[in-house]
């Protein structure tokens, strides 16, 4: 059900209201997405991958808690970078790689096209 015209116009007050008295927080709020949020969680989540890989790897032979314990940060950095990923979806990915000049558009995306041009028989017997 779309707004009426009067609540369309208070609509436009409040946001003209917002951002005379705090531009600070509608510029935040503009610039935030569901997407970059997530890219900035999965970055994160790697740095402590690769951080909870490294402590496994320099202390498995000799203080073994502290390697589970570099494994578990491992495992909770993939939790979290499959949940964001999930969050994200296919959309998201594009956004962001679309937001970028498109430098990943068509690294993956036609993986599976090329597969099956690649293996296709020929069932034509002429």
């Amino acid at each position: 059900m779309p707004l009426s015209e009067d609540e369309q116009r208070i609509l436009r007050e409040i946001e003209a209201n917002l951002s005379v008295t705090d531009p600070k927080l509608v510029q935040q709020v503009s610039d935030t997405t569901l997407y970059r949020h997530s890219a900035k969680m999965i970055k994160w989540a790697v740095l402590g991958l690769i951080v909870g890989l490294a402590i496994l790897v320099m202390t498995f032979t000799s203080v073994l808690p502290l390697a589970v314990g570099g494994f578990l940060l491992m495992l909770f950095c993939l939790l979290v970078i499959e949940h964001h990923v999930r969050k994200m979806g296919r959309a998201g990915l594009e956004s962001l790689t679309a937001s970028r000049g498109g430098a990943m558009k068509g690294v993956f995306g036609d993986a599976g096209k090329r597969w099956r041009e690649r293996w296709q028989r020929d069932d034509d017997p002429s």
